[in-house]
């Protein structure tokens, strides 16, 4: 049971307790806690590969405008000739702190050339190393969503706390078109991606999702992988492959590796649910550093579990009870 789902047994056991009522007919309107998009589409080098890229892009800007938020399109303008200098306007234009996420999508081809990691762009190529540079002001929460080939060294070089890198490889070798964007683009409408079913569509549940259907291609077709999704959100630069998960949570992390990958992913909502959307930018900034704190807690669980241990989950559980029953309240 994720611990949202514990907050709210808690706080039914203290809505009880204090005989409150759980609903009111004049609460607040929902207010809206959506994430910025910027979508950068890749030079295609092929008609077919164009086809597929705009497919994408649509896709993901259709999200953006579901979860009311703001989205920028990079490499659909036929007069742009030059992508990389836009890419890095848009991003100096997003003010780099707050509470809501950054959420920067690159659909395309990649290369690498044995030292360094590209995306493929009209004009210069976008490497891991101008993106490093272009993030180190931003410390609001951010995903970077790299869907291209040779994708897995921006993970190297972009991993740090307080941000999600996904890629469709696991290593620069792995060049050859990838099939990850496309299987992602074709679940972003789907209730079934909502993994948890809580009503937030989370960038996790996404890329699990995906990366299922990617597998199950490749083994359909009976033909080798030539691409291995990989996920970090814990800033250790290691990545997860969606196998070691089980539902949303990992079950697996790899030797000497920092704390299991998924959460702050999870934490990344795409599109948010009704019990989400009513909850402040700040009082979704607190619910989130709870369920770190249980999550860091759980990790740390003594076998069998002593009272001290339940002691502690439980402040944790009703610690956030009170976060999300105050939904919309500063």
């Amino acid at each position: 049971m994720t611990p949202r789902r514990l907050a709210c047994l808690a706080f039914l056991w203290m809505a009880v307790a204090a005989g409150l009522a759980l609903a009111d007919a004049h609460a607040p309107a929902p207010t809206n806690d959506a994430a910025r998009f910027v979508i950068v589409v890749g030079a295609p080098g092929e008609p077919q590969y164009a086809t597929h890229f705009t497919r994408q892009a649509d896709a993901w800007t259709r999200l953006a405008q579901r979860a009311h938020a703001t989205s920028t399109v990079i490499g659909l303008d036929p007069v742009q000739t030059n992508d990389l200098a836009s890419l890095r306007t848009a991003l100096a234009t997003i003010p780099p702190g707050g509470a809501e996420p950054l959420v920067l999508v690159l659909v395309g081809h990649g290369t690498h050339d044995g030292r360094h990691a590209r995306f493929n762009l009209r004009g210069p190529d976008l490497t891991a190393t101008n993106l490093q540079e272009w993030l180190a002001p931003v410390t609001r929460p951010t995903a970077v969503v790299n869907l291209a080939s040779a994708s897995a060294p921006f993970i190297n070089a972009l991993a740090r706390s307080n941000r999600v890198v996904l890629t469709a490889t696991r290593s620069g070798n792995e060049v050859n078109a990838t099939r990850l964007g496309d299987e992602l683009a074709g679940l972003l409408e789907q209730e079934a991606t909502d993994l948890d079913q809580d009503g937030d569509l989370t960038l996790l549940e996404a890329f699990l999702a995906a990366a299922s259907r990617t597998a199950e291609f490749y083994k359909a077709e009976s033909r080798l992988a030539t691409e291995h999704p990989l996920l970090d959100d814990n800033g250790d630069g290691r990545g997860t492959p969606a196998e070691w998960f089980k539902g949303t949570r990992a079950t697996k992390k790899a030797a000497n590796a920092g704390a299991t990958d998924g959460l702050r992913a999870h934490q990344v909502v795409l599109v948010p649910g009704p019990d989400t959307a009513r909850l402040t930018p700040e009082q979704r900034a607190r619910r989130d550093d709870i369920e770190r704190r249980i999550e860091a807690l759980r990790a740390a669980r003594p076998t069998p579990p002593d009272d001290a241990y339940w002691a502690r989950l439980e402040a944790l559980l009703l610690e956030m009870a009170r976060v999300t029953s105050s939904a919309a309240t500063p």
